[in-house]
């Protein structure tokens, strides 16, 4: 049995995950003009809808998208970017507070910013920049496939934490699993599930405002 991820590691792959993601998310274009209670379910269902079908397309291989560390992690990493995307909708700026907020919806982690901060630092042995190159900032849809694909590179590192992530329905995820028709069921699914990621990550950041 594998040892548990510890959180120094999944800090290391967060942070990164960050620092990829969130330009990418500032870079999504959503209306100015939205009121701000509007602005949770624009990113819960405007942009669900184009990026579950790059989270879906695992699927056209069917069940062997589970049998390879691909749907998971490119599902996660369309997932990051729309809870970084609520997180700035809700003015949240700071890396130990988008690295606690990715742990607690993505990975089920409670991991407070407290706990986040003394392992921002970097240390030996985690990943260098290098490994998977600097975030891309140009724009149009090859820079967000390029971005993604190096998010879930990042995110393979912890593949067995991801099965914590929101998912959607269970015949959606069943259907998934038959070879090139579950790209039907696999968006569905990943719909359902950033829509979900969406919810968990606003609920997140009103308990938090609440309580300060």
């Amino acid at each position: 049995m594998a040892a548990p991820i510890s959180d120094a590691v999944v800090v290391d792959v967060l942070r990164r995950v960050d620092r990829l993601a969130s330009p990418l998310a500032g870079r999504l274009g959503r209306p100015p003009e939205l009121p701000q209670a509007q602005r949770d379910q624009w990113w819960a269902d405007r942009v669900s809808r184009i990026a579950a079908v790059v989270s879906a397309a695992p699927r056209f291989a069917g069940k062997l998208a589970d049998l390879l560390p691909l749907q998971n992690t490119v599902g996660t990493a369309v997932q990051s970017v729309l809870v970084l995307g609520v997180a700035g909708e809700h003015g949240v700026t700071g890396s130990a507070e988008r690295v606690s907020l990715l742990a607690r919806v993505l990975l089920d982690r409670d991991l407070p910013p407290s706990a986040v901060e003394p392992l921002l630092v970097k240390s030996r042995g985690t990943y260098r920049e290098e490994a998977f190159g600097a975030a891309d900032e140009r724009k149009g849809a090859r820079g967000a496939v390029r971005t993604v694909w190096r998010v879930a590179r990042l995110l393979s590192r912890i593949d067995e934490a991801l099965d914590a992530r929101p998912k959607g329905k269970l015949r959606h995820r069943a259907l998934s699993n038959i070879p090139v028709v579950g790209v039907i069921g696999g968006y569905s699914a990943e719909r359902e599930g950033l829509r979900r990621a969406a919810a968990k990550a606003a609920a997140a950041l009103d308990r938090i405002s609440s309580a300060s």
